[in-house]
């Protein structure tokens, strides 16, 4: 048997539970352009290369921003601070988008994407590169423009829990 065609044994579920003990920033995704304006929570981000500064984001391909964000091609990653669970929350589920949007204070920069106020970092992206992985795209983002707060802790998702991230000072 050709072992490039061995039927997958990992079943969905096991997969889903293994990956929830994967820890993750949590973060908003935004854009902003021609379709309009969109934005959801993500922790399946991650740096790509230094030169040029890129990094991807994991969108499915049946979620309902899907073809805003395809159109625009333009996003803003804005990772989460310690205290904005509810604002997680509220991009995460099926809130009105512009419930979503009224609950923070954004700004926009090189993109028009909205930036998150008090985001830990965001990073204004115009999309480079779109590959298709069974049902989700693979969206590779160059970076144009960076914010960065250093006076907030992070937020991580882990084991289907929110977790503040705390720095550590040292001895």
């Amino acid at each position: 048997m050709n072992p490039n065609h061995l039927a997958p044994v990992v079943e969905k579920t096991e997969f889903r539970n293994a990956m929830s003990r994967l820890g993750a920033a949590v973060n908003i995704i935004t854009t902003e352009g021609p379709a309009g304006r969109a934005g959801f929570t993500a922790s399946a981000i991650c740096s790509v290369t230094d030169s040029p500064p890129t990094l991807l984001v994991c969108l499915n391909r049946s979620a309902s921003v899907w073809p805003v964000f395809c159109e625009n091609r333009q996003l803003c990653v804005n990772t989460l601070a310690a205290g904005h669970e509810t604002l997680s929350n509220l991009f995460g589920g099926k809130t009105p988008m512009a419930e979503r949007f009224i609950a923070a204070e954004w700004s926009t920069a090189v993109t028009g994407s909205p930036v998150l106020s008090g985001a830990v970092a965001s990073f204004d992206c115009r999309i480079s590169q779109i590959v298709s992985v069974w049902t989700h795209d693979i969206l590779f983002c160059e970076v144009l423009a960076l914010v960065r707060n250093d006076d907030t802790h992070g937020l991580a998702w882990f084991a289907r829990v929110y977790h503040p991230l705390m720095r550590q000072e040292a001895c």
